[in-house]
């Protein structure tokens, strides 16, 4: 099974890093490797938005209804129809997820995320692949304004 992060972002940085997308992957590759560096840390809070296990919970259960098994935790809903599963862990700011094939995730998770969340990175946390999950309405230059902090 691959793992994947899901990351909600704020509108303001979304439309900043639409298409510097790979700014975000390094960013948050950074994040995961010095999460203790307080800097990086503030910056992870300031572009974030908050996930709500009990909200995301409650969408899935009623999206699905009976057309799919979901299992449900404190913290982590398995999701299986027909030929497709996924099993999620959801933090504050963070939902991970394994799943055989990202295919899974966009019958599965996606549509039910890009409900309630206008603004969605995935990243794949074994590979460098990356990307937003949902399209960006609005989008500004930003060319000179301050980026987040990289090294890489």
């Amino acid at each position: 099974m691959n793992t994947y992060s899901i990351y909600s972002i704020k509108s303001e940085f979304a439309e900043r890093y639409y298409y510097r997308s790979d700014i975000l992957y390094r960013f948050f590759k950074q994040y995961h490797e010095n999460s203790k560096n307080k800097v990086i840390e503030d910056q992870f809070k300031e572009i974030t938005s908050f996930f709500s296990t009990k909200e995301l919970n409650t969408k899935i259960k009623t999206l699905y209804n009976n057309k799919a098994i979901v299992k449900d935790g404190n913290n982590s809903i398995e999701i299986e129809q027909d030929k497709y599963y996924i099993s999620l862990h959801i933090s504050e700011k963070q939902i991970e997820f394994r799943c055989d094939m990202l295919q899974d995730a966009e019958m599965l998770l996606f549509p039910i995320l890009q409900l309630f969340h206008p603004s969605l990175f995935v990243l794949d946390n074994n590979l460098n692949n990356y990307g937003w999950i949902s399209p960006v309405i609005k989008l500004k230059d930003h060319l000179n304004e301050q980026v987040l902090y990289s090294t890489l």
